[in-house]
């Protein structure tokens, strides 16, 4: 039997790209709600824009209608309605009225979320220089996050195949180098064994740590960085406790199959990372780890060229819906398993002395 009392938080994006039309799909499936109990912040408006693009294979979506996710009902696909509720919608279109919609969807969820409302949110497509055009501050969901939240925040890519985590995130590629440093490394490695086993359930992680230039620097012929930033920081890791392997050529690594024999990837730099996962998980997961709130998202974008067609594919987004529920409860497993054991012993100590007060025939000592 189903348990979908986990409560989803679910933001509408850029209402001018697919955001609405793959949250629409993946909860025209009446098993969605039986899973979790989804909370979309967003427009009603937009929502019923793109529910006339999807044609008769879709069942339309019922919205209850409520002020926060304190007052969900499980069983149903609520809503929580957010910003201007008159906005245009201008599918394909990047204008600042979509964007401070998208804002405001955002706000909406992390609120909630910080009043105890719901439990992970699930964030559709942005467009990060709409957004900051209405002054959001930032150059990304993630970012965003970290700035709402308790910890360091770790982008992870994740798929059944392939989890690919990222050393520097929303960065000018000439800025790398002058990015990465030694301790900042040994920490972002720790904290992904850390998530993996938390998040992922993985008993003791083995994680590839990737180059950051050709040929792993040939030696330093070609840079040297491995030598002086990321090798260090592999070993100290390893010396640490740390299953942490590298650094590894990245053309090398995923051409000869060598990622599968690892739990994670660790990339230096966005496109490293990013591009060989979304080429071998196309319906992949992005993951904000490292922080108290539960936050993942498909691993696409806008998708302007395709907005308002009804030909976006909602599985990446039914995959971040499915990541945020398993998420949230491995969390609970792992905080259950992990309680300090000599508070368990103390407790079941203090259980059985109250055991041996109890007479044969029921009745207590006095």
């Amino acid at each position: 039997m189903f348990d979908n009392r986990i409560k989803i938080g679910i933001t509408q994006g850029d209402i001018n790209g697919i955001g609405w039309e793959v949250i629409l799909k993946s909860f025209a499936d009446p098993m969605m709600v039986e899973l979790c109990t989804p909370v979309i912040y967003g427009n009603r408006k937009a929502a019923d824009v793109y529910a006339t693009t999807l044609g008769e294979d879709f069942e339309p979506v019922r919205f209850y209608i409520c002020n926060s996710g304190a007052e969900a009902r499980f069983g149903a696909v609520n809503l929580v309605e957010v910003g201007n509720k008159d906005v245009a919608v201008e599918p394909g279109k990047a204008t600042d009225a979509a964007a401070k919609a998208a804002v405001a969807a955002l706000e909406a969820a992390m609120a909630d979320f910080e009043q105890g409302n719901i439990d992970a949110i699930v964030t559709a497509p942005i467009n990060k220089e709409s957004m900051n055009s209405v002054g959001f501050g930032f150059t990304g969901h993630t970012e965003f996050f970290e700035s709402k939240s308790e910890g360091k925040a770790t982008m992870i890519m994740c798929s059944d195949i392939l989890r690919v985590a990222l050393a520097t995130i929303h960065i000018p590629v000439d800025k790398v180098a002058a990015a990465l440093d030694k301790q900042a490394l040994v920490e972002q490695i720790t904290s992904l064994r850390d998530t993996l086993k938390q998040d992922f359930g993985i008993v003791e992680p083995r994680i590839a740590v990737m180059a950051l230039n050709p040929h792993a620097g040939d030696g330093g012929l070609l840079g040297a960085e491995e030598i002086e930033t990321i090798r260090p920081a592999v070993n100290e890791a390893y010396e640490a406790g740390v299953l942490a392997y590298g650094p590894f050529a990245a053309d090398g690594l995923f051409a000869g199959g060598g990622y599968k024999r690892y739990d994670a990837l660790l990339a230096m730099y966005h496109d490293q990372g990013l591009v060989p996962f979304k080429a071998l998980s196309p319906e992949g997961v992005n993951f904000t780890a490292g922080l108290d709130c539960v936050r993942t998202s498909p691993d696409h974008g806008v998708a302007y060229d395709i907005a308002g067609k009804g030909v976006a594919d909602a599985q990446s987004m039914r995959n971040a819906i499915y990541a945020a529920i398993d998420i949230v409860r491995r969390r609970e497993l792992f905080a259950r398993w992990s309680r300090n054991p000599l508070e368990r012993f103390e407790r079941e100590k203090g259980r059985d002395m109250s055991m041996k007060d109890i007479k044969t025939d029921g009745t207590t000592e006095q």
